[in-house]
Order: structure tokens, then C-alpha cells, then sequence
């Protein structure tokens, strides 16, 4: 089948290059990078596909300095009085 295609200036410069240095037609260069490309999109994604995070399960918990956990200033506070700042 004929079909007409925009192709960027130097893809194209540079596939009629590789084309030509195989010892193969332009068209069936395009053929072959198509049918790989089809392959790929074919194949069922590999790998997990959720990450599993690492879960804390040891003992301890807020230090006894930060009066509140939900406030950034009283944690800012908490390592400043760690570090002697205060």
C-alpha cells in the first residue's frame, strides 16, 4: 500500500543512510523499525506493578520533646532544643 509520510529532515537523511550502508530499501527499513515498535507495545507489561514500601515495625515512637506531631514548629522547636539552640 502507498502512503505518504512527514518525516523530520534528519530522521530521514539519516535512515537513507543506514538503508544504504545494508543494502536495503528505504521502505523496508521503516517496515522493519514499525514491526519492532509494534512488538514492543504488544507485550504485557513486566515487572510488579505496585511498588512495595518498607513499614516501620519497631518500637519507639515521637520523642518526648515535640509536644505536638502535627505541628511543623513544635518539631522545628524539638531539634532545636536537641541541638542546644534554645
Amino acid at each position: 500500500m502507498r502512503t505518504t509520510l512527514d518525516i523530520d529532515d534528519n530522521l530521514l537523511k539519516q535512515a537513507k543512510q543506514l538503508a544504504a550502508r545494508e543494502h536495503t530499501s528505504l521502505t523496508r527499513l521503516i517496515e522493519e523499525g514499525l514491526a519492532a515498535r509494534l512488538r514492543v507495545a504488544d507485550r504485557p507489561p513486566t515487572g510488579p506493578s505496585r511498588v512495595r514500601l518498607p513499614v516501620f515495625a519497631g518500637q519507639g515512637g515521637l520523642q518526648p520533646n515535640i509536644k505536638d506531631a502535627r505541628s511543623h514548629q513544635a518539631i522545628l522547636d524539638a531539634l532545636d532544643d536537641e541541638d542546644g539552640l534554645q
